[in-house]
């Protein structure tokens, strides 16, 4: 059966090659990414059947009109992998918020609450977070002030972690939901901006990403954590199991994606 597989993040990087895999073996993908012109040049390294969107994560506003877009040009979607992520920005503060609680939380969030509607039971939610991850600090995150980049980036990592287990419990006949550490420091420019070395092999994170959407038997884990170092599902970090700090940052991303 060909599925279509939407990839937030896919003009370079993991989302780019994940896209390719999709498509070599005969997958409609949507691609989405921020600029024209990568987005030209990633089409063209996908084929012709692949589909386009542009869209700043950073704006939920825009984040809306995306899945909008989709939505109105496809009645089934199905597998979502929220990929899009940033480390490192000029722009660390957008609207009071920090960006990475924003573009790594907040936006997935939004776009998979857009799209189910179009989602098919056996579909999947496959949402990038990593082996990086910390107990949110949810008022400093929306202080408005500037946060570290090592600080804020494990924190909007554990919210994409939460919001996936917690969502799977709202979705009990699918589709799955399903948080990913996709493979620690893999070669991509997150990794090379961050941290300034080549990085591991980035098929490692692409050939997960196509294998927890197309292969079987992982329905059955949805709420749970892929980690990809270990090879297995496993525990996540242990904030995302204190009842007491799901139960408060559920709260906050509900308050802030109105």
């Amino acid at each position: 059966m060909t599925k279509t597989v939407l990839i937030t993040g896919a003009t370079d990087g993991i989302g780019l090659e994940a896209a390719k895999d999709f498509a070599a073996k005969g997958h409609k993908v949507l691609l989405h990414g921020r600029s024209a012109e990568k987005m030209t040049a990633a089409l063209g390294q996908v084929g012709a059947e692949a589909e386009g969107y542009l869209a700043d994560l950073s704006s939920l506003d825009a984040t809306r009109v995306m899945a909008g877009e989709i939505a109105s040009q496809h009645n089934r979607l199905d597998d979502l992998i929220n990929n899009a992520g940033v480390l490192k920005t000029s722009q660390p503060v957008v609207e009071g918020m920090d960006v990475r609680l924003i573009v790594n939380t907040l936006a997935p969030y939004v776009l998979a609450k857009a799209l189910l509607p179009i989602m098919p039971q056996e579909g999947r939610i496959l949402n990038l977070s990593s082996a990086a991850q910390a107990r949110m600090d949810v008022a400093a995150l929306t202080s408005g002030r500037t946060m570290d980049d090592m600080a804020a980036y494990p924190q909007s990592k554990l919210g994409i972690t939460i919001w996936s287990q917690e969502m799977a419990q709202t979705l009990p006949d699918g589709p799955a939901v399903i948080a990913v550490n996709p493979g620690s420091l893999l070669a991509t420019n997150m990794v090379r901006q961050g941290f300034g070395i080549a990085g591991n092999d980035i098929s490692i994170g692409s050939g997960i990403l196509v294998e927890l959407a197309l292969g079987e038997g992982y329905d059955a884990h949805s709420g749970q954590y892929w980690d990809n170092d270990a090879g297995r599902f496993g525990p996540p970090n242990a904030a995302a199991k204190d009842p007491g700090h799901v139960a408060e940052v559920k709260a906050e991303i509900r308050r802030l994606v109105l």
